[in-house]
């Protein structure tokens, strides 16, 4: 029986933690645990026997962190050596332990660095880091590719296209979650999900992060969000800190009972995370296997999404933003001749603040490299804004490029109903799994009836079913023609729009061509518009700053119900109080419509800075300097933006990638003000040089760059170590280089003892040198036990505690205070 045949026929149990039991059994401080599948054999194979004894399926091959960037070959053991030691250790278990079939999962874990717009890895460097481990382990045959304990969406998409495309082994991800139902990135399950469903994985799920008492508000989620099986893998409970080690509190009674919850949910898949062992595995399995499991229904549900929001089509209409193609706009065409992005990216900044919930991107000017020109302008709008995009192309090698990269499941911009067309298209959506725009186009052209474009949308379903594109991911463009040379064209529209919705299709509609050559158009727009809507439709392609047709759309939501209590209208018309007024041009930014005095020009910049726009920015900046000091401008613009996210990202209002698109705005102004001291001969003075590092052992470095970004676009100087540091490492640069302040990183329970020596050893060392410690597995109480002199679990606070070190008040505490924002 195969393991998809296994996972159809019933559950499926996967085993417990790997990195916590090694530690018990005396895996070092800083020693990974790859390691041992050669150091000690003997460990991983009766790690694995146990399990395999308290009635685990799968065992989970030791290899969570065998890449070329954690064990580069040349340097030691590499991480083939890893990987083909770990599948000899797991065949030796089972070979010893018998009994049932049992099934091997090659895991996958995170790179420990952030992909780019967001970090600095390249997409198709991550894709090429993990292709490497799969084809490593796909001559060993494993049963399952597990990729798991992941945050960004993007990094998840490379790693399950570096499977898919390396290997025929079917493709489980799991995602952490916080006890909000959100990854560190900010994305829901209704954001990961569907995203996975679209590249073809078998199952999707949540592990690490936090212990089963999230199941009744997690798994729903899972479920409600795809129409794959959910795995659910959890903490036994929430560590606490002891001697420098993690304790799981959680005992095996308590685990299984809130894992049989998550099989009354519809969860089909089960496994432990950090802190279970064989018993909590047993108990689970005992408990779980008396249940029967509930099906597996398709949802019927389609969603587009970015980093970290969804948009679902087809439940109630949604408005999406058609001001980025340059047809008609020559100030765009313009800046895309000249490779200029800002003002694309301030479109999107627009249509966002005005309530689009979904943006085309169309960059079809004569002339230009569409593949790089669309790529590259995504990628920007992706770094600045959140909602998800239409990529709109005709050209396949430029939809390929950008689906590639594309961060999210997207909505494609479009397919038709000509064979050749088809051909190109359907494959791509396949692959990269997006959502389609199909306008009603045939092999003779535009039909023109009713009847002939409802038939071209039938040739399109039958056709995207051939290559398994569900009828509910097809959005029908019933096509809209001017009533200025045709009076009869609405209403054949509307008569197609209305039969495509009748047999349950979704439609989507360019609303505004109606009008086109007439005056006064958003009158004509703003009434097709709700006859449109009365007619079915799902997806209105507008100008969401028009205030006729957006008030329309809002007024329609509310009549029919789909806006509660009128909050959206009732917003709109708070903000938007002139019934005359013809265009909506709000800045916005990463958390939301701005509320800054955008007419000033500092008003504009700490727009810019919060809402990422580092073009914006940088352009901003230089204009300011022809009338402002440097210093006026950083302490007046850009460390005030940089407090504003801060306060954001530590209320939960924005996430990760928003942090971090507003640190690089920060960085670009920052960048022109450099260079404006270096042309004058001056440079200017930081507040004060912080040493960073990841403790030794521990290979992920995001956290620490986050600081290390922030730090600097607060006019401090960082000397930053990297990752993998070992402690002496550490003390020994704080003490030649006279540093006052060590910021100290760790993101895994097994690199905790590192952490505490290297605190010890840089207060030896160093003794003046205060060191600030952060990182998912750290609490306040532990940083305190460790002797460190401050505790945060976010950037901003880090960037706090500096502030009030170096600028006076903290130099002599030694308190332990929570500085997170």
């Amino acid at each position: 029986m195969t393991f998809e045949e296994k996972l159809k026929s019933g559950f499926v149990f996967f085993d417990g933690a790997t990195g916590t039991y090694l530690q018990e059994r005396g895996l070092s401080a800083g020693e990974r645990p790859e390691l041992w599948n050669i150091n000690r054999p003997e460990e991983t194979v009766r790690l694995h026997s146990l399990y395999l004894g308290a009635g685990s399926d799968v065992l989970t091959l030791n290899t969570f962190g065998a890449n070329r960037l954690a064990f580069p070959e040349g340097e030691g053991l590499s991480y083939v050596d890893l990987i083909d030691a770990a599948f000899a250790r797991a065949d030796e278990a089972i070979a010893s332990v018998g009994g049932k079939q049992r099934y091997k999962a090659f895991d996958i874990g995170p790179l420990g660095r952030l992909i780019e717009p967001f970090g600095d890895l390249p997409f198709d460097e991550a894709v090429g880091h993990f292709a490497e481990s799969v084809r490593a382990a796909a001559k060993h045959r494993p049963d399952v590719i597990l990729i798991e304990t992941m945050s960004d969406t993007l990094e998840m998409k490379a790693a399950v296209l570096a499977a898919k495309e390396n290997s025929d082994v079917p493709v489980i991800v799991t995602a952490t979650y916080d006890s909000g139902g959100k990854t560190q990135c900010g994305a829901d399950p209704y954001a990961v999900m569907p995203m996975l469903e679209g590249l073809g994985v078998i199952a999707g799920g949540m592990n690490c992060g936090t212990g089963p008492d999230v199941i009744p508000k997690l798994v729903p989620m899972l479920t409600g969000a795809c129409s794959l099986p959910v795995m659910v893998s959890p903490n036994a409970g929430m560590p606490e800190i002891v001697n420098g080690r993690a304790v799981y509190r959680l005992t095996p009674s308590e685990f299984a009972r809130d894992m049989t919850e998550a099989a009354k949910l519809g969860a089909r898949i089960f496994g432990g995370c950090c802190g279970t062992t064989p018993e909590h595995i047993s108990a689970m399995v005992s408990a779980v296997s008396e249940l029967e499991p509930l099906p597996v229904r398709e949802n019927g549900r389609c969603f587009v999404t970015s980093y970290a929001r969804s948009v679902e089509i087809g439940r109630s209409p949604v408005m999406i933003g058609e001001r980025i193609n340059p047809t008609g706009k020559p100030k765009l065409k313009a800046a895309l001749k000249a490779g200029d992005s800002e003002t694309a990216v301030t479109l999107a900044a627009e249509q966002f603040a005005a309530g689009a919930d979904i943006l085309d991107v169309n960059v079809g000017v004569p002339g230009i490299d569409e593949k790089a020109a669309l790529t590259a302008l995504i990628g920007k709008i992706q770094a600045s804004c959140p909602l998800p995009l239409e990529i709109d192309t005709s050209d396949p090698s430029a939809m390929e490029a950008a689906l590639r990269a594309y961060n999210g499941r997207p909505l494609i911009n479009s397919v038709n109903a000509r064979q050749d067309v088809m051909d190109a298209v359907f494959p791509l959506a396949k692959k990269y799994g997006g959502a389609l725009i199909a306008l009603t186009i045939d092999e003779n052209g535009i039909p023109d009836t009713a009847e002939r474009r409802v038939a071209a949308a039938g040739r399109i379903y039958a056709e995207a079913e051939k290559y398994g594109i569900k009828k509910k991911d097809i959005i029908v463009d019933a096509l809209t023609m001017t009533v200025g040379v045709d009076p009869e064209a609405a209403q054949i529209t509307l008569g197609a729009l209305s039969e495509i919705a009748a047999k349950g299709g979704r439609t989507a509609l360019g609303v505004s061509n109606v009008s086109f050559g007439l005056p006064r158009r958003e009158l004509i727009n703003s009434v097709f518009l709700t006859m449109a809507l009365t007619h079915g439709l799902s997806a209105a392609i507008v100008n969401p700053c028009d205030a006729a047709v957006s008030g329309a759309f809002r007024a329609f939501r509310a009549l029919t119900g789909r806006d509660g209590d009128f909050k959206d209208y009732v917003a709109f018309c708070e903000e938007h109080p002139a019934a005359a007024q013809e265009s909506i041009k709000t800045p916005g930014t990463s958390a939301g419509p701005s509320t800054e005095a955008y007419e000033t020009p500092e008003g504009r910049l700490i727009s810019a800075v919060t809402g990422g726009r580092s073009d914006e920015a940088k352009s901003l900046c230089a204009q300011l300097l022809k009338d402002r000091p440097p210093q006026d401008i950083i302490n007046a613009c850009i460390v005030p933006a940089l407090e504003k996210t801060g306060d954001a990202y530590g209320a939960k209002r924005i996430f990760l990638p928003a942090l971090l698109a507003s640190a690089n705005a920060a960085q670009a102004a920052f960048d022109v003000i450099r260079e404006a001291l270096k042309n004058e001969g001056t440079c200017a003075d930081p507040k004060g040089r912080v040493l960073l590092a990841t403790v030794s052992g521990d290979v992920h470095d995001i956290g620490k760059n986050i600081v290390r970004a922030l730090l600097e676009n607060s006019g401090f100087e960082v000397l930053d170590l990297g990752r993998d540091v070992p402690p002496e490492a550490v003390a020994t640069a704080a003490r030649d280089n006279g540093i006052r302040l060590v910021g100290l990183s760790a993101l895994m329970t097994t690199t905790l003892p590192a952490m505490a020596q290297t605190v010890k050893l840089v207060h030896e060392l160093s003794p003046g040198t205060k060191v600030m410690v952060g990182g998912a597995v750290l609490t306040a109480e532990y940083a305190a036990e460790i002797g460190a002199d401050s505790y945060s679990r976010d950037a901003p606070g880090s960037v706090k505690y500096a502030r009030s070190l170096f600028e006076g008040g903290a130099a002599d505490t030694t308190e332990i205070k929570d500085e997170s924002v």
